[in-house]
């Protein structure tokens, strides 16, 4: 994807560009259509868009958050890796330099580590949401567990029967983008979950 303007008819006012960083990856593409439908003009923070966007490359953020009304925040590979809360202090300093308004950053359900990455982008004096999230069950088909469910095997540590609330990345695309352009989310901390509980013994069956 690019950067992405949909036609927005004449009645309708246009809301403000957002941009959608790891706006090619599984959460933040279904994230970029969302908004598209919606008749959001989206930039997608990638190294290879027209607008190139690169975390660790603070030379790249200027021009990604120019014109931006808000931001979709997707660090790879995890949020609790050592250094990324500065990383992240440093960004969302960045993209109040920037007028930007507002941040969503989608984290990790259980990660101590995360916590302080979140901390960080709370005390940036922007308006933010923070989306908690539980294992998706999209692992199982367009990520690391593809690989073994082609195989027929799922090798995991643990012994399988600790349950999780698996969440469609679908269903967390809809509510990354209300929060990134509604006002009912705003300063929220959202931990989503899937319907119900399931083993990895029940996944694997």
């Amino acid at each position: 994807m690019t950067t992405t303007f949909a036609p927005v008819p004449a009645s309708v006012p246009a809301p403000a560009p957002v941009l959608v960083t790891g706006g090619t990856g599984r959460t933040g593409g279904r994230v970029a259509r969302r908004l598209i439908d919606r008749h959001v003009a989206v930039r997608i923070g990638s190294r290879n868009t027209p607008v190139p966007f690169e975390w660790h490359d603070a030379a790249t953020w200027k021009a990604a958050l120019d014109g931006m009304r808000a931001a979709y925040l997707c660090y790879s590979p995890d949020l609790a890796f050592p250094g990324v809360p500065e990383l992240m202090g440093r960004f969302a300093g960045a993209a109040a330099d920037a007028g930007v308004q507002r941040l969503v950053l989608l984290s990790g359900r259980g990660e101590d580590g995360a916590r302080a990455a979140e901390d960080a982008v709370r005390a940036c004096g922007l308006e933010w949401t923070v989306l908690r999230c539980s294992w998706f069950a999209q692992n199982f088909s367009e990520h690391f567990l593809l690989g073994p469910v082609r195989r027929g095997r799922l090798l995991l540590p643990g012994d399988g029967a600790v349950a999780e609330p698996f969440l469609d990345l679908d269903d967390f695309a809809d509510v990354a983008s209300d929060a990134l352009t509604g006002e009912s989310h705003v300063g929220q901390v959202l931990e989503l979950t899937g319907p119900r509980l399931l083993t990895l013994r029940e996944v694997a069956r």
